[in-house]
């Protein structure tokens, strides 16, 4: 085996400039894939981190319709008291739950005592918000307190909407909001803090404490919009929620059906259909890979076999066999797909390790989000990259080393 690897490469450097553009070439589609890869899974983990850890979390739970009209944060659609006590319980007892956090959702209007304007508020409380999102805490600017997001009486503004009305913390402000019944209540708050603004839903939310929210309501039982879920093994994120929905069948209404619903992160958010199109242009750049060392093999190794027709003849007349003659340009083929794999991944890694000492800047979303990716690629990622290569670097040189095999010594002599 040795022997014929050792031959192969002997072969392959008598056609030194081919063999090294050809080279080249795969070792260049391999750096593609592999840059490409840890760029755009770096890009997916920013995007999923900021959405999860900065306003939903990773799972969230409502009651069942909420769904169906959610954009209009519908107040007669919420979590009852008693549904919340029993969802509490179990979410305490899962081992897989890192923390929770009960919100109540609602829209408002705002008044500084000059101009008025609507606003979607979540109700929470501070020390679980936290918890459930903890990058939350970063996106506060001009914050009032540094140990906590906000007290009662305060509210946390979108900035968009600070800016536009010109406030700034420590500003006094009106919310009047309806309940559920119709009635109208207001209360007056400071503001606490501006939120930057993020992408997605929820990114132009503001917040107070969920005390004052059931108070603004007029509850007189807390009600829940959804409970909010962080988990404590994100990769295990579907495992947690099948898991939930088994279990919250057994909270059920006076009709014995069951009221609640978990959703994941990705039912939730739009900006899922970016990661999906992502991994779909994974798998596209890998296609392509695919055909560059196809194409170029193929070119190689039939290029090969019409240039040593009279050696392969003269090996043949000569006793060896047809299967090692096949084995010879395979490993040619072999051969020059792993050095080049090996190449590519090589440069590929040193890039992305360049890459993430400088840091690459990205905007994304009408708000203009600024990310610091740190591109990196996991080891399965390479190791698939190389085994594309050499796998498709084989199939590409059976044609023409069968080609090889099957020609007559006679006739192979003759060729000019």
């Amino acid at each position: 085996m040795f022997k014929v690897i050792r031959l192969a490469m002997k072969n392959l450097l008598r056609y030194k400039r081919r063999t090294l553009l050809t080279g080249l070439l795969i070792a260049v589609g391999v750096v593609a894939v592999i840059v490409f890869v840890g760029l755009s899974s770096s890009f997916k983990q920013a995007i999923v981190g900021q959405i999860t850890d900065s306003v939903i979390s990773h799972l969230q739970i409502h009651r069942k319709g909420y769904m169906a009209s959610i954009d209009n944060l519908p107040l007669d659609r919420m979590i009852p008291a008693n549904a919340f006590e029993k969802l509490s319980g179990i979410l305490t007892r899962t081992d897989k739950v890192a923390a929770f956090s009960p919100r109540i959702k609602f829209g408002a209007m705002l008044s500084n005592y000059a101009q008025t304007t609507n606003v979607r508020l979540n109700g929470v409380e501070p020390s679980k918000e936290q918890a459930v999102v903890p990058l939350l805490k970063n996106r506060i600017k001009n914050a009032a307190h540094e140990d906590l997001l906000f007290r009662k009486g305060e509210v946390l503004l979108p900035e968009v909407l600070a800016k536009g009305m010109a406030l700034k913390t420590g500003d006094t402000i009106v919310l009047v909001a309806n309940n559920k019944d119709g009635s109208v209540n207001g209360m007056t708050f400071r503001v606490a803090g501006v939120v930057e603004s993020l992408m997605g839903p929820g990114g132009r939310d503001g917040y107070l404490h969920i005390d004052d929210a059931a108070a603004l309501l007029r509850m007189d039982i807390l009600e829940i919009s959804e409970v909010a879920v962080r988990t404590k093994d994100f990769d295990h994120l579907t495992d947690l929620s099948m898991h939930l929905q088994r279990v919250l069948e057994s909270i059920v209404n006076k009709q014995n059906q069951p009221i609640l619903e978990a959703h994941t992160w990705d039912q939730l958010s739009p900006f899922y259909n970016v990661v999906r199109m992502i991994d779909v242009m994974t798998v596209g750049i890998k296609v392509i890979l695919i055909a560059v060392v196809l194409i170029s093999v193929l070119n190689v190794m039939m290029m090969s076999v019409y240039e040593r027709v009279r050696e392969v003849g003269a090996m043949a007349a000569m006793g060896t066999r047809p299967g090692r003659i096949m084995a010879l340009f395979v490993a040619e083929g072999f051969c020059l797909g792993l050095v080049s794999a090996l190449t590519g991944a090589a440069i590929g890694i040193g890039l992305l390790e360049m890459l993430n000492l400088i840091g690459v800047d990205v905007a994304f979303g009408r708000a203009n989000q600024v990310f610091t990716l740190a591109p990196s690629v996991e080891p399965v990622e390479v190791l698939s990259a190389c085994l594309i290569v050499l796998g498709v670097s084989i199939l590409a040189s059976l044609q023409p080393a069968a080609k090889a095999a099957r020609l007559e010594p006679v006739e192979a002599l003759r060729h000019i």
